[in-house]
């Protein structure tokens, strides 16, 4: 009697765990004998996986701490191989992750199994060297972005774009009630200094004065400033308690993100996926982003793209100014953001660029073509 076909999934961060919570969810609707087990956290506990090593083990912020914990990663990816050996599943599906999860893949391979790589890595812009080594060594790669899969197109690898499943989670969110957010006034504007403690201590002082700059010329303007914890809403407050200056209405809110893009005039916002989620909700943007000094000058040896917002990238061409390092000044960003906040025809232009690179990014349903893809590659039929 043959046996069931089973899968090893392995994702080293939260965002990897949900959307590999997502990919398992639309295998098991369509074969819900296949078995997962692997790498993993909460959500794809929830979608049953068998998580034999929890994410938790996996989080690593900074080279600092890669050192510190590399010990147990390595304890870690060893112990995944002897698994890998023993339990002989159908294939390995590597979750974004790239610096543990292309290692993984390359001795799994030439163990003889399967490698199927959810979520392109970020090669093409910042090391187009390990295109052919990944295509030597994958069996198939899924990619999130329309413009990915031509990086490959000479290496051999079978690359399916699927579409980006920001789209999904934008479209549940609009389809639940809107709540109801304390703005105080008009125009509203968005203020997202990102998610990590590190930028939100770098990048937000900036935006905080250029929030002054533009009440100064809108003084009834509300800001808004969404963030996804407690932890990051007392951080929030702890570094606006420091500034000099900055508007004289504002909100923290907790948890609310989509909504607030989606009652905004425009945004300020972090360089990052959050502007993919501000054009799916047709708000303009201003991106920025600063980073150390050594840091900013190592990217622009490694970075080899003319833009660094993803908006931009999917467009192939700046539809929303950026504004990087020393030129992330508070006027600056308030002068960048000012023609969609007081202008109706830049501001509608401006949102009908952002409707082309919402196209680009796919159909909803990105899960479900995901699927479909590895069932194909385990000769599954979909």
């Amino acid at each position: 009697m043959a046996r069931e076909p089973s899968l090893m999934i392995v994702a080293g961060e939260v965002s990897g765990d949900m959307h590999a919570a997502r990919l398992v969810s639309a295998i098991r609707a369509r074969h819900p004998e296949i078995t997962f087990f692997g790498v993993g956290g909460d959500a794809m506990r929830a979608a049953g996986v068998d998580t034999v090593i929890d994410i938790s083990a996996m989080a690593v912020i900074g080279i600092s701490e890669v050192i510190r914990k590399y010990r147990h990663l390595r304890r870690v990816f060893y112990d995944m191989l002897a698994l890998l050996r023993s339990r002989r599943p159908d294939a390995v599906i590597l979750v974004d992750y790239p610096g543990f999860n292309l290692r993984f893949a390359r001795r799994a391979h030439l163990m003889g199994f399967k490698t199927i790589y959810y979520i392109c890595p970020q090669v093409w812009a910042w090391n187009r060297r390990r295109i052919p080594r990944m295509a030597a060594t994958l069996d198939r790669l899924i990619a999130f972005f329309p413009f990915e899969p031509a990086y490959f197109k000479e290496t051999g690898l079978q690359v399916d774009f699927v579409g980006n499943p920001l789209v999904d989670e934008v479209a549940d969110a609009r389809a639940r009630p809107h709540p109801t957010l304390p703005w105080q006034g008009t125009p509203r504007i968005a203020l997202l200094p990102g998610s990590r403690d590190h930028e939100i201590e770098r990048i937000l002082p900036s935006m905080w004065a250029a929030a002054a700059h533009i009440e100064a010329r809108h003084p009834e303007a509300s800001f808004m400033i969404p963030v996804h914890s407690e932890t990051a809403a007392a951080l929030v407050e702890s570094v606006v308690a420091t500034q000099p200056a900055g508007p004289t209405r504002y909100t923290v809110v907790i948890g609310q993100t989509h909504a607030v893009l989606a009652d905004a005039r425009a945004t300020l916002i972090t360089s990052g996926t959050a502007t993919l989620e501000a054009s799916l909700l047709r708000c303009p943007m201003v991106i920025t982003y600063r980073t150390t000094a050594i840091t900013a000058f190592l990217a622009r040896i490694l970075i080899k793209l003319t833009h660094i917002g993803l908006v931009n990238i999917v467009a192939g061409k700046g539809v929303v100014p950026e504004l990087l390092q020393r030129a992330a000044t508070p006027r600056n960003l308030a002068d960048a953001l000012e023609p969609v906040i007081s202008d109706d025809a830049a501001h509608a232009a401006t949102v009908q660029a952002l409707d082309d690179v919402n196209r680009r990014l796919g159909a909803p349903g990105g899960a479900d073509r995901a699927a479909a893809a590895v069932l194909d590659a385990i000769s599954v039929s979909p």
